[in-house]
């Protein structure tokens, strides 16, 4: 007989957790047997002492389990995927979804909404009017099959042992363990049924970890369980210390992937990032033998227009417009106000604290301080100024979209004070290193 009290007492001394005992817990879980006072207990006692890699593993197998799992036997190419532990402007799933799926690939992209500083993918698609972020899985799996991409939401039926165990550690200050953001992660996104996985783990003033190197053991983390449990994985360090597209904002972050992928307009960061996941994505995916054909393969799904074709379909496919990418402009909302923000002197753009830059969008109501929070699709920030540009008080460093005065002003002052101007430029990058 299982009692979670000794479970939870052998972590708390740091001894070792049989499989079985992870799944009678991950079990208790699901069926309500245990207690959130169980979970809060044991997710503390993780924080401590940690998890070996055979308890991350089988605590990642035992939630991905306790629910729903996809399977795709009868699909005539690799089932990949790609996740990102979030930012500002990160509008990458977007555009990567469709070039994957272009370049013969099939992606069954579960996604979240945005909650703090970050965005949330599925909140960028809810701007497309029609757009269903929750179908069912008979639908979720036909589309997949017929487009390439589905890029949609985590159903009650998927993982339903890590919805509970999160909404525990959200409010018992264990959410930034490591094992358990890793098995949380992971247990949704091996439910996919995959062949493999990309992870982008962002570093900087706009990332979930604080640190370089709390970033890269996350990532090593991800990869090692992942691939432990049987999915190719790996993991790219890429730089948040500057949100990294031209946009941040649900509405602005869908037109921006549209021209992305109609090639009218291209981030230059954005797609060093993008192209730096989907090359990854093909070669262990079996689709490209090396870096350059990887890139050839995405720069000619781009060229082509076929991965802009692929997104039009999974639109339409998923109730949107038929014509969205013909008339991306006239489907998308739009806020009343829009105007830009001046540089206040002369000198260069030495830093950004990109939370607060991202917390400057929610402020508009772009974004969720908390999960029941109603989202404006229309506001949010477009064509961010980039470090070491140099300003002078008739530069723009964004232009603000907000419902009124009173937001815009509110979003005004947040801009200026996150933007650090100086004399020295700094240093840029956009990938930091490959894990896995």
């Amino acid at each position: 007989m299982f009692i979670p009290q000794e479970f939870i007492r052998k972590k708390r001394d740091d001894h070792p957790l049989s499989p079985e005992e992870i799944d009678a817990f991950v079990q208790g879980i699901t069926d309500g047997s245990v207690t959130d006072a169980h979970i809060s207990a044991f997710a503390m006692a993780v924080y401590f002492n940690g998890m070996s890699l055979e308890e991350k593993t089988r605590l990642t197998e035992a939630m991905r389990d306790s629910g729903e799992t996809l399977t795709w036997a009868d699909l005539p190419g690799p089932v990949v995927d790609k996740h990102s532990t979030g930012g500002v402007g990160d509008t990458v799933s977007l555009m990567l979804g469709p070039m994957l799926a272009a370049c013969g690939a099939y992606v069954p992209m579960i996604s979240g909404r945005g909650l703090g500083h970050t965005g949330g993918t599925l909140d960028k698609f809810e701007s497309i009017p029609g757009y269903n972020v929750l179908p069912d899985t008979k639908r979720f799996k036909e589309v997949v099959r017929e487009c390439g991409v589905a890029i949609i939401g985590q159903t009650a039926a998927l993982a339903p042992a890590d919805k509970r165990f999160y909404a525990v550690r959200d409010v018992t200050a264990t959410v930034e363990s490591i094992p358990l953001i890793s098995a949380s992660i992971l247990s949704k996104k091996l439910a996919e049924g995959l062949d493999s996985l990309i992870m982008d783990v962002k570093v900087g003033s706009g990332a979930f970890m604080p640190t370089f190197e709390d970033s890269r053991t996350l990532a090593r983390s991800i990869v090692d369980i992942a691939n432990a449990a049987g999915v190719k994985t790996r993991a790219i360090l890429t730089d948040m210390d500057q949100p990294l597209a031209h946009n941040a904002g649900n509405a602005l972050e869908v037109k921006e992937a549209v021209e992305y992928l109609g090639g009218t307009r291209r981030n230059p960061r954005l797609h060093a990032v993008t192209m730096a996941l989907g090359t990854a994505a093909l070669i262990d995916a079996g689709l490209a033998a090396d870096e350059a054909e990887a890139t050839a393969k995405l720069e000619a799904a781009l060229e082509s227009g076929k991965a802009l074709e692929v997104f039009a379909r999974m639109v339409a496919l998923l109730g949107g417009p038929e014509d969205f990418v013909a008339r991306y402009t006239d489907y998308l909302p739009s806020a009343p106000i829009i105007r830009p923000v001046y540089a206040e002197k002369s000198g260069i753009v030495t830093a950004m604290d990109t939370i607060a830059l991202g917390m400057a969008v929610v402020g508009l109501g772009g974004g969720r301080l908390k999960p029941t929070d109603t989202i404006d699709h229309s506001v949010g920030l477009e064509d961010f100024i980039s470090l070491g540009v140099a300003v002078d008080p008739q530069t723009p460093l964004v232009t603000i979209h907000a419902q009124d005065e009173a937001g815009f002003e509110a979003a005004r002052r947040r801009v200026i004070e996150a933007i650090t101007i100086g004399e020295t430029a700094p240093e840029v990058r956009e990938v930091y290193e490959v894990i896995g």
